[in-house]
Parts: C-alpha cells; structure tokens; sequence
C-alpha cells in the first residue's frame, strides 16, 4: 500500500498492524500541519529524535515540500519510503519514523541504541601474546574492528537481511583486490535463497549454506578474533557476520585450519610448529587408542609387550564387563561429566569435574567395575582430545565409531575405518576447494602454512589451496633494499 498524502489514513494503516504496547505514536506539529513519530521506546535514543529531527524542522517558512524537509533534517542516517510495508520493516529493525500530512512519503532515521557488551578477549581463542580483542554480539562493532584493522578501500561490506519475522541484519566481508568474484557471487546467492522464520546465530547461516547438508565435518570456517579474521580474508576469504552473534563465518574452509592456533603467529616458528605436531599427534592417539587397546585385547594380544600384558590381565581380574563394553561405558561417564561440567554454573561444573574425574574414577576402580588401565587410556584419549577444540565434538563420534569397529572386528576392521576415513576427506570439497589441502592435493607452496609452520619472509605468496586473484602478497626484494 502507498503511503498518501492523508496522516490519518496512514496512522489507521500502521496501527492496524503496529499493535504493540512497546510502539509509540508520538503526535507532533509543524506550522499548525500534524505529523506523528513512530519509534520502538525501549530502542529508539530519543535525544537524538529531538536534536536531530525535530529541532531542525520546527522553524521552517513557506511551503513545506519533501525536498525542503529531507535538506533540514540533521540525522546522517536517513531515507525516504514510499510504501506503508516497508515503512513497517523500518520500523521494526528499531528505527525512527515520521510522517508528516500533505506529503506522500515516510521518513526513517536510524537512530536506535542498544545496551551491547564490552569488547573482551573471546574465551575461544585466549593467547599469551597478541591482540585480545573479540568481536561482540553487535554486528556495527565487529565491522569497525575490521575497519580498524585493514584501512583500505578494497575492503568491502555488503549488507543483507534473512529471517523472515527475525530480519537479522547480515554482512558479507572480503578484500575485492584479493577475492575470487565467483566465490563472493556464490555465497551472495546462497544467503538470498536462506527462507527461514528467524536466524538467531551464525551458526544458522553455517549450516544453510554448507553444500553437504549431512556432512559430519563443518564446511564454514569461525572465529572470534579480529586479527585472525583480517588475516583470513588477506588470503582470499569472504567472512559473514550476523548481528547477534560475536562468532564470524569464513568461506572456505580447510581442516588444517583448527590444527592452527592464533598463538603460533604471534611466537617462533620453531615454538609453533612443535605445538601444531603435538595437536595432530594428539588428534590421533585420542580417536586410535582407545579402539586399539581394546582390539588388541579381544583380538590381538601378540600385540600387546609381556610385561604389559601381565599388567592388564591383573588389573582385569574379577572386572564383570566385557573390554569393549568397559572402554565404551567409561567413554560414556567422560562424556556425561564434559556435559554436565559445561552446563552447569562455572564454579559448580569445576566442582562437577573434580568430583567425577577423581572420586567416581576412583571409585569404580576399587568397586572392581572397570579397571585401571582403561580409566587412564579414556583420561588421556580425552586430554589429548581437547588440544583441538574446534573438532573435539566430532573427533569424539568418530573415536566411539572406531570404538565400536575395533570391539566387533578388531584391528583389520580398524584399518578398514581409517582407509575409509581417509578416502573421504580426501574426496571432501566445499565451494570448489579440497577440505584437506593443502596435503590433498599435494600443494607444495602451502605447505610453509600447513602443520609445518614457516618463517614470515617465505611466506611470499597467498594460499594457493584458496582462489584469489592478487596471488602476491609481500616483495622481499622490496624489503631488504
């Protein structure tokens, strides 16, 4: 519906569908002409109602026109409408209307404040040295920061809005000097075509836009830190920020990434990459071990040292559960004390851990329920577990899969499970780039970023695992002269 020239038939339209306790229709007037300001009162900074838009106009002379009102407005954030529903959608993304009898359109101003949090270190991403600021919930926030970060034109933000009633505020993020266009036309695509009610965290968009929909391995990369972001879309990323949400998506995404914290490019090289073989390494024994002990145990105990041997078959003795049914049910209670330590309040789930991990733990082993070799080998699994945060929910299924595999068809059954593991990660694209590279394909250049971590000033040349169009990113030659 267009919005008349008539106050009153537009106020009867608005009201009509505006009927909220928390919508305020503020009569006003100007040169004896009745107009009316619309804003949410719990969002709308009302100062700024008064400095902004009514004081500059209560002086006006002569005839009123649009032009002449839109000149004397101050609000730097402000625009004319035209239709009474897009007068609505303004109005409920917590701006400012105003109407005016004897003009055919509305005005909007932006002029809401919301209560928003401190910018903090993210306790995701904690580092002994670096930048500790974090984005917040406040899409505006986050890209200032980025601003702040990369002072260059090429820096471009577009602005979407999905959510059918939610109308989340979204942005797309990346360097148009670097980007490939094809990934930026795709994923512009792909937010238009998300039809959902609401989108209350990035992690809605995540999982809307991956292209395997069933996949166990996540598609979009995440962060929190800016700095890590900048460098992230420097090699040719498109980041996504949605309002409410401090969590900012990266597309596309390689699974080296999490093996990579934000500390190794703030230390030594040498420092880093001890760190990076100590995660993959710990990745490993926290999905194999578990699996191969208890195959070895049913199934190939020539692989188990005498001595050792001895040891278990000692410690076992009496234990009522089979190995395999022991090593699940102890995965089982780690997995019940990590949810219930999470879920609780900060200082009662430390309680929670304590008590489960040392009074019960040691309590089973005395009570003769499990023994004590797999009490340790499910305490270090989910130790080394943890190294990798960002994977530890799915390494988790994977190793009571392997689990499973390696109690019913001990170690030939395992070796199976890992070939197959392999052969899908391998095979595994998202946005037209291999979740495994640069190790799969061999990318030789990548691998001064990889697990191995490289000096600075080999690092000439962005990824090449992710398209871009600007492949040079420093000039030594420059540098040393």
């Amino acid at each position: 519906m267009k919005i008349t020239s008539s106050l009153d038939k537009n106020q009867r339209a608005l009201k009509s569908q505006l009927e909220s306790d928390d919508i305020t229709f503020l009569p006003v007037s100007i040169k004896k002409r009745k107009g009316t300001i619309i804003f949410l009162k719990d969002i709308a900074d009302k100062k700024s109602v008064g400095e902004l838009v009514l004081k500059p106009i209560k002086d006006l002379n002569g005839n009123i026109t649009v032009k002449k009102l839109e000149n004397a407005f101050l609000s730097p954030e402000k625009k004319t409408v035209d239709t009474v529903e897009q007068l609505i959608e303004e109005i409920m993304l917590g701006n400012t209307a105003f109407l005016l009898d004897g003009i055919d359109v509305a005005f909007s101003f932006d002029l809401k404040v919301f209560e928003k949090r401190a910018i903090t270190e993210p306790p995701t991403s904690a580092v002994i040295k670096g930048p500790r600021e974090g984005f917040v919930e406040s899409i505006a926030v986050n890209v200032s920061l980025m601003r702040r970060r990369i002072k260059s034109p090429s820096l471009k933000i577009e602005n979407l809005t999905i959510g059918k009633f939610s109308k989340t505020p979204v942005a797309l993020c990346y360097i148009s000097e670097v980007v490939d266009p094809s990934l930026v036309k795709a994923l512009r695509q792909k937010l238009k075509n998300i039809d959902i009610d609401a989108v209350l965290d990035s992690s809605y968009v995540a999982k809307l836009i991956g292209e395997h929909q069933t996949s166990l391995f996540k598609q979009v990369g995440n962060t929190e830190k800016p700095d890590i972001l900048s460098a992230k879309i420097l090699e040719g990323r498109v980041a996504i920020f949605v309002d409410g949400s401090p969590i900012a998506l990266t597309v596309p995404y390689l699974l080296v990434e999490d093996f990579q914290s934000p500390s190794d490019y703030y230390n030594s090289p040498y420092s880093a990459n001890m760190a990076r073989s100590l995660r993959l390494l710990s990745v490993m024994v926290s999905i194999l071990l578990p699996a191969f002990f208890v195959a070895s145990e049913l199934f190939h105990l020539q692989l188990i040292p005498l001595s050792f041997l001895l040891t278990i078959v000692n410690s076992i003795k009496g234990i009522p559960l089979s190995p395999s049914f022991e090593m699940f049910f102890t995965l089982l209670i780690f997995e019940i004390l990590n949810e219930a330590s999470v879920r609780m309040p900060r200082y009662v789930g430390m309680v929670v851990s304590i008590v489960g991990g040392l009074v019960l733990g040691e309590t089973a082993v005395n009570a003769g329920i499990i023994s004590a070799p797999t009490l340790m080998i499910v305490a270090f699994s989910g130790i080394c577990l943890f190294t990798v945060p960002e994977l530890e929910q799915v390494f988790s299924i994977i190793r009571l899969l392997f689990l499973f595999i390696g109690g019913s068809l001990g170690g030939y059954g395992l070796i199976l499970a890992i070939c197959f593991l392999i052969i899908y990660l391998v095979s595994f694209e998202s946005f037209n780039t291999p979740l495994m590279a640069p190790f799969s394909p061999i990318v030789k250049e990548d691998l001064k970023d990889g697990i191995y971590k490289g000096f600075l000033c080999e690092q000439v040349y962005r990824p090449k695992s992710i398209k871009n169009v600007n492949a040079k990113r420093q000039n030594i030659k420059e540098m040393k002269k």
